[in-house]
Protein backbone atom coordinates (compact mmCIF):
# COMPACT_ATOMS: atom_id res chain seq x y z
CA UNK A 1 0.00 0.00 0.00
CA UNK A 2 2.79 2.45 0.86
CA UNK A 3 4.54 1.54 -2.38
CA UNK A 4 1.39 2.24 -4.39
CA UNK A 5 0.89 5.57 -2.65
CA UNK A 6 4.48 6.51 -3.35
CA UNK A 7 4.10 5.59 -7.01
CA UNK A 8 0.90 7.64 -7.40
CA UNK A 9 2.45 10.58 -5.59
CA UNK A 10 5.15 10.79 -8.26
CA UNK A 11 2.57 11.51 -10.93
CA UNK A 12 1.48 15.17 -11.06
CA UNK A 13 -2.23 15.70 -10.47
CA UNK A 14 -2.91 12.07 -9.50
CA UNK A 15 -3.47 10.95 -5.92
CA UNK A 16 -5.36 8.47 -3.77
CA UNK A 17 -8.08 10.14 -1.72
CA UNK A 18 -10.78 8.94 0.61
CA UNK A 19 -14.34 9.94 -0.17
CA UNK A 20 -16.36 8.75 2.79
CA UNK A 21 -15.31 5.14 3.29
CA UNK A 22 -14.17 4.65 -0.30
CA UNK A 23 -10.64 5.13 -1.61
CA UNK A 24 -10.65 6.67 -5.08
CA UNK A 25 -8.00 7.69 -7.57
CA UNK A 26 -8.19 11.45 -8.09
CA UNK A 27 -7.02 13.08 -11.33
CA UNK A 28 -6.77 16.86 -10.98
CA UNK A 29 -6.46 19.31 -13.84
CA UNK A 30 -6.24 22.86 -12.59
CA UNK A 31 -5.77 24.39 -16.03
CA UNK A 32 -8.54 26.72 -17.23
CA UNK A 33 -8.66 25.14 -20.68
CA UNK A 34 -9.66 21.77 -19.21
CA UNK A 35 -13.11 20.70 -20.50
CA UNK A 36 -13.71 17.80 -18.11
CA UNK A 37 -14.75 17.65 -14.49
CA UNK A 38 -16.21 15.12 -12.08
CA UNK A 39 -18.90 15.92 -9.54
CA UNK A 40 -19.17 13.61 -6.53
CA UNK A 41 -22.59 13.57 -4.89
CA UNK A 42 -22.93 12.64 -1.24
CA UNK A 43 -26.10 12.47 0.80
CA UNK A 44 -27.74 10.77 3.73
CA UNK A 45 -30.34 8.96 1.60
CA UNK A 46 -30.72 7.81 -1.98
CA UNK A 47 -33.66 10.18 -2.52
CA UNK A 48 -31.56 13.20 -1.57
CA UNK A 49 -28.78 12.13 -3.91
CA UNK A 50 -31.29 11.56 -6.73
CA UNK A 51 -32.67 15.08 -6.25
CA UNK A 52 -29.17 16.56 -6.28
CA UNK A 53 -28.30 14.57 -9.39
CA UNK A 54 -31.39 15.83 -11.21
CA UNK A 55 -30.61 19.42 -10.17
CA UNK A 56 -27.04 19.13 -11.48
CA UNK A 57 -28.26 17.49 -14.69
CA UNK A 58 -30.78 20.30 -15.25
CA UNK A 59 -28.11 22.92 -14.62
CA UNK A 60 -25.62 21.34 -17.01
CA UNK A 61 -28.25 20.96 -19.73
CA UNK A 62 -29.30 24.59 -19.26
CA UNK A 63 -25.72 25.72 -19.82
CA UNK A 64 -25.48 23.53 -22.93
CA UNK A 65 -28.66 25.05 -24.36
CA UNK A 66 -27.48 28.57 -23.62
CA UNK A 67 -24.31 27.94 -25.62
CA UNK A 68 -26.56 27.41 -28.66
CA UNK A 69 -29.00 30.28 -28.06
CA UNK A 70 -28.57 32.82 -25.27
CA UNK A 71 -32.09 34.24 -25.52
CA UNK A 72 -34.24 34.02 -22.38
CA UNK A 73 -37.87 34.77 -21.51
CA UNK A 74 -39.51 36.03 -18.30
CA UNK A 75 -40.01 33.06 -15.98
CA UNK A 76 -42.33 32.16 -13.08
CA UNK A 77 -45.32 31.83 -15.43
CA UNK A 78 -45.07 35.37 -16.85
CA UNK A 79 -44.56 34.23 -20.45
CA UNK A 80 -47.47 31.76 -20.36
CA UNK A 81 -49.94 34.28 -18.96
CA UNK A 82 -48.88 36.91 -21.49
CA UNK A 83 -49.38 34.41 -24.32
CA UNK A 84 -52.78 33.42 -22.91
CA UNK A 85 -53.85 37.07 -22.64
CA UNK A 86 -52.85 37.93 -26.19
CA UNK A 87 -54.43 34.77 -27.59
CA UNK A 88 -57.66 35.57 -25.73
CA UNK A 89 -57.68 39.03 -27.29
CA UNK A 90 -57.02 37.56 -30.73
CA UNK A 91 -59.79 35.00 -30.24
CA UNK A 92 -62.33 37.66 -29.33
CA UNK A 93 -61.52 39.50 -32.56
CA UNK A 94 -61.81 36.35 -34.69
CA UNK A 95 -65.27 35.71 -36.22
CA UNK A 96 -66.86 32.29 -36.56
CA UNK A 97 -66.30 29.05 -34.71
CA UNK A 98 -62.52 29.44 -34.81
CA UNK A 99 -62.65 31.83 -31.86
CA UNK A 100 -63.63 29.02 -29.49
CA UNK A 101 -60.63 26.92 -30.49
CA UNK A 102 -58.32 29.92 -30.05
CA UNK A 103 -59.70 30.68 -26.59
CA UNK A 104 -59.32 27.06 -25.48
CA UNK A 105 -55.77 27.09 -26.76
CA UNK A 106 -55.17 30.21 -24.67
CA UNK A 107 -56.62 28.53 -21.57
CA UNK A 108 -54.14 25.67 -21.99
CA UNK A 109 -51.28 28.04 -21.16
CA UNK A 110 -52.83 28.69 -17.74
CA UNK A 111 -51.86 25.17 -16.67
CA UNK A 112 -48.17 26.08 -16.27
CA UNK A 113 -48.48 28.92 -13.71
CA UNK A 114 -51.39 27.18 -11.97
CA UNK A 115 -49.42 23.99 -11.32
CA UNK A 116 -46.38 26.06 -10.36
CA UNK A 117 -48.45 27.91 -7.77
CA UNK A 118 -50.13 24.78 -6.39
CA UNK A 119 -46.79 23.00 -6.01
CA UNK A 120 -45.65 25.81 -3.71
CA UNK A 121 -48.83 25.67 -1.61
CA UNK A 122 -50.58 28.68 -3.16
CA UNK A 123 -54.14 28.82 -4.52
CA UNK A 124 -53.91 28.48 -8.26
CA UNK A 125 -57.08 30.36 -9.19
CA UNK A 126 -56.17 33.33 -7.02
CA UNK A 127 -52.68 33.46 -8.50
CA UNK A 128 -54.08 33.40 -12.04
CA UNK A 129 -56.46 36.26 -11.23
CA UNK A 130 -53.64 38.38 -9.79
CA UNK A 131 -51.39 37.65 -12.74
CA UNK A 132 -54.06 38.54 -15.31
CA UNK A 133 -54.72 41.75 -13.42
CA UNK A 134 -51.00 42.62 -13.44
CA UNK A 135 -50.62 41.82 -17.14
CA UNK A 136 -53.19 44.46 -18.07
CA UNK A 137 -50.35 46.97 -17.77
CA UNK A 138 -48.87 47.01 -21.27
CA UNK A 139 -45.60 48.59 -20.14
CA UNK A 140 -44.33 46.33 -17.34
CA UNK A 141 -47.20 43.88 -16.92
CA UNK A 142 -45.74 41.30 -19.29
CA UNK A 143 -42.94 40.70 -16.78
CA UNK A 144 -45.30 39.88 -13.90
CA UNK A 145 -44.76 36.37 -12.55
CA UNK A 146 -45.48 34.35 -9.42
CA UNK A 147 -43.59 35.31 -6.29
CA UNK A 148 -42.74 31.79 -5.09
CA UNK A 149 -40.89 33.09 -2.04
CA UNK A 150 -44.03 34.70 -0.63
CA UNK A 151 -46.59 32.97 1.56
CA UNK A 152 -49.38 34.87 -0.19
CA UNK A 153 -50.60 34.94 -3.78
CA UNK A 154 -48.38 37.79 -4.91
CA UNK A 155 -46.82 38.70 -8.24
CA UNK A 156 -43.42 40.22 -8.89
CA UNK A 157 -41.33 41.68 -11.69
CA UNK A 158 -39.38 38.59 -12.74
CA UNK A 159 -36.95 40.58 -14.91
CA UNK A 160 -36.03 42.71 -11.91
CA UNK A 161 -35.61 39.56 -9.81
CA UNK A 162 -33.69 37.90 -12.67
CA UNK A 163 -35.99 34.89 -12.98
CA UNK A 164 -35.79 33.67 -16.57
CA UNK A 165 -36.69 30.66 -18.69
CA UNK A 166 -34.59 29.45 -21.59
CA UNK A 167 -36.10 30.42 -24.95
CA UNK A 168 -35.29 27.18 -26.77
CA UNK A 169 -36.80 25.05 -24.00
CA UNK A 170 -40.03 27.06 -24.12
CA UNK A 171 -40.10 27.12 -27.93
CA UNK A 172 -39.71 23.38 -28.45
CA UNK A 173 -41.96 22.50 -25.52
CA UNK A 174 -44.87 24.50 -26.98
CA UNK A 175 -44.17 23.24 -30.49
CA UNK A 176 -44.17 19.56 -29.50
CA UNK A 177 -47.30 20.00 -27.37
CA UNK A 178 -49.18 21.66 -30.24
CA UNK A 179 -48.07 18.95 -32.68
CA UNK A 180 -49.26 16.23 -30.28
CA UNK A 181 -52.66 17.92 -29.87
CA UNK A 182 -53.05 18.33 -33.64
CA UNK A 183 -52.15 14.67 -34.17
CA UNK A 184 -54.90 13.59 -31.77
CA UNK A 185 -57.42 15.84 -33.49
CA UNK A 186 -56.76 14.47 -36.99
CA UNK A 187 -57.07 10.81 -35.98
CA UNK A 188 -60.18 9.47 -37.74
CA UNK A 189 -60.46 6.20 -35.85
CA UNK A 190 -61.67 5.51 -32.34
CA UNK A 191 -60.19 2.62 -30.44
CA UNK A 192 -62.86 1.01 -28.24
CA UNK A 193 -61.72 -0.43 -24.94
CA UNK A 194 -63.08 -3.86 -24.11
CA UNK A 195 -63.48 -5.26 -20.64
CA UNK A 196 -60.54 -7.44 -19.68
CA UNK A 197 -60.91 -11.00 -18.43
CA UNK A 198 -62.30 -14.30 -19.62
CA UNK A 199 -65.91 -15.38 -20.15
CA UNK A 200 -68.59 -14.09 -17.83
CA UNK A 201 -69.60 -16.45 -14.96
CA UNK A 202 -72.84 -18.37 -15.32
CA UNK A 203 -75.93 -17.25 -13.53
CA UNK A 204 -76.07 -18.46 -9.95
CA UNK A 205 -72.29 -18.89 -9.69
CA UNK A 206 -70.20 -16.40 -7.77
CA UNK A 207 -67.23 -14.74 -9.41
CA UNK A 208 -64.05 -16.11 -7.73
CA UNK A 209 -62.48 -12.65 -7.96
CA UNK A 210 -65.20 -11.25 -5.66
CA UNK A 211 -64.41 -13.68 -2.84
Amino acid sequence: SSGINAEWSLRPGVALEEVGDTVVVSFRQDREESAMSTIIIRGSTDNIMDDIERAIDDGVNSVKVLTRDQRCLPGAGATEIELAKQLMTFGEQTPGMEQYAIKKFAEAFEVFPKILAENTGLRGNEVLANMYNAHQDKVSGMNAGINLESDHCEVMDVVERKVFDIYLTKHWGIKFAVNAACTVLVVDQIIMAKQAGGPKPRKGQADPDDE
